[in-house]
């Protein structure tokens, strides 16, 4: 384990403990010379809640980069860490679910496109599509197992050395002025020289920050129970771009979904689109239905209810523009020189550029680093 008082490690702080703050946080103390604090509200295995979206997500790696070179870094890297955690006989394999995803579209598919350096990857023949699309792909991807993924990151994050504490950050010049030891008064307030901003939605009102392209765009899901279901797909594209989906977990359970609802902040499951999401998965597929109903008769939305365990909805932190990775360096009151680094507004795509993003929040914090000691 890391020591804590090393006087020589780099006192880092990352604001925010979803999934993004947490493989930033884990990224930079791996790295070794830094003493990273989490400060976060939220943490994994508390009850969820939509503010806490990194809980809600379906979470199967289908990289949306399209085009953009700095996504498909981002998600690229994300995927083959993944893909190597996920490897047979890997202490965390049982994190995953490696398995073909299928995806179906309402429009003719634009190439080229990231997807098509994924494992196996082809494109659907007109015999293989679903009714309503006009194309497809499928290729090999991994799903994870939301709450067992957090709960390592977090578990692994401690073993490295890493501290948590559970608060609320209402503006970044706390953390400039005392760092960790401003919210904890077991420690001793230290400006540090780095901090984080993984504060997702929370970027909108933290104080300092305060981005005005934050929105959210909430998502309902439901987890059912069906460990007969084997298969990953999804349906996108036409009017309205809604989203539907499976993806079947290692447990056995399902997330289905879901919904696009943007700057929709109404924090509970609206009954009335959980049947939607029934309806429109059983549109694509009837697998999600109990084998001894489908082998006899057309399922329904009543044979489907009883499986479910869990509906909820999650606030996905989105962006006007996109990612923000930036970094810059501003002067806390003792005049100390602090990096402060960007790392929000990924939108549902946290757990397709996770790892990536750790790696570039790494690189720029680092890079203000080194420049402020050759000063």
């Amino acid at each position: 384990m890391a020591s804590n008082a090393n006087p020589d490690f780099k006192e880092v702080v990352v604001i925010g403990a979803g999934v993004i703050g947490l493989t930033a946080a884990l990224k930079i103390q791996e790295k070794g010379g830094y003493h990273v604090t989490i400060l976060a509200h939220h943490l994994p295995g508390d009850p969820k809640d939509a503010y806490y979206a990194s809980c809600w997500a379906g979470a199967h790696h289908v990289t949306v980069a399209g085009t953009d070179p700095r996504q498909k870094r981002l998600d690229l890297e994300t995927f083959e860490t993944m893909w190597k955690l996920s490897e047979p006989d890997a202490d965390t394999e049982g994190l995953f679910m490696r398995l073909p995803q299928t995806e179906y579209y309402r429009h003719k598919r634009s190439s080229p496109d990231a997807l098509e350096l994924m494992p196996g990857f082809r494109d659907l023949e007109p015999e293989e599509l679903v009714p309503g699309t006009q194309s497809g792909l499928t290729y090999n991807t991994v799903n994870t197992d939301v709450p067992k993924f957090l709960d390592w990151l977090y578990f692994r994050f401690l073993f490295k050395g890493g501290q948590v504490i559970r608060t609320t950050v209402q503006h970044i010049s706390q953390v400039l002025e005392g760092g960790a030891g401003a919210f904890d008064r077991m420690k001793r307030p230290r400006v540090p020289d780095g901090i984080v901003v993984c504060a997702g939605l929370g970027a909108r009102f933290l104080g300092g920050v305060e981005d005005k392209d934050v929105y959210p765009m909430r998502g309902q899901v439901l987890l059912i129970r069906a460990p007969w279901v084997k298969n990953c797909l999804s349906m996108s594209g036409g009017p309205g771009r809604v989203w539907t989906y499976v993806i079947p977990r290692r447990s056995g359970d399902v997330i289905i979904g879901g919904t696009m609802g943007v700057d929709d902040w109404y924090p509970l499951p609206r009954p009335e689109t959980s049947r939607d999401i029934i309806e429109r998965v059983l549109e694509v597929t009837q697998e999600i239905a109990p084998p001894g109903i489908r082998d006899k008769r057309k399922p329904t939305v009543e044979d489907v209810m009883p499986l479910i365990l869990e509906e909820g909805c999650g606030f996905r932190p989105s962006r006007k523009g996109g990612i923000r990775l930036e970094s810059e360096v501003t002067e806390a009151k003792s005049g100390k020189k602090v990096v402060v680094v960007y790392n929000y507004g990924h939108s549902g795509y946290g757990y397709l550029s996770c790892f990536g993003s750790a790696s570039m929040a790494l690189e720029l914090l680092e890079e203000k680093l080194v420049r402020l000691n050759n000063k």
